[in-house]
């Protein structure tokens, strides 16, 4: 089991309580939260976009689809998706496309959907950096995570 190495100083230096959940190694979200036993409500994915104003990271459940249309026009901005091959560059203490969706501890602007079932949860888990780990936190310190980043509905259940 391994911890991006930010990540885990970021939790750290945060005081947030968490432990390490390993699960065989899987490449979706889905097949993730599958291999894990972990509820798809429950393991937030984290999604980079970028326009010309810089990059975004869009954190919602695994089994939530991301409205980019709706999320364009709530934030005003023409994002798209960032090219897995680049996320090396912005996360290099990951495995390609393992991305904690804990903006802040990588200096991202973050967006999330509280009103998806995260909100709501006794414990959330979410990406460590590897693709066979998993943070697990309770649901508060989740909150507490995501209090820098902006809030809005612009996802659904898939």
């Amino acid at each position: 089991m391994a911890i991006a190495k930010t990540l885990e100083e970021y939790l750290q230096k945060a005081d947030i309580a968490y432990e390490l959940v390993a699960h065989s190694h899987t490449q979706a979200s889905m097949e993730t939260a599958e291999s894990a036993h972990v509820p798809g409500d429950r393991l937030a994915k984290g999604v980079v976009l970028r326009d010309g104003s810089g990059l975004l990271l869009v954190v919602v459940p695994s089994d939530y689809h991301i409205e980019l249309a709706t999320l364009n026009k709530l934030m005003q901005r023409d994002l798209a998706f960032v090219p897995e091959a680049e996320l090396t560059q912005i996360f290099p203490d990951c495995e390609l496309g393992a991305v904690p969706p804990i903006g802040s501890a990588y200096s991202i602007k973050t967006i999330w959907d509280p009103k998806a079932s995260l909100g709501r949860q006794d414990h959330v888990y979410f990406e460590a950096g590897d693709h066979a780990t998993l943070v697990r936190v309770s649901g508060e310190h989740f909150h507490q995570l995501m209090v820098e980043a902006d809030r809005a509905h612009f996802s659904h259940h898939l």
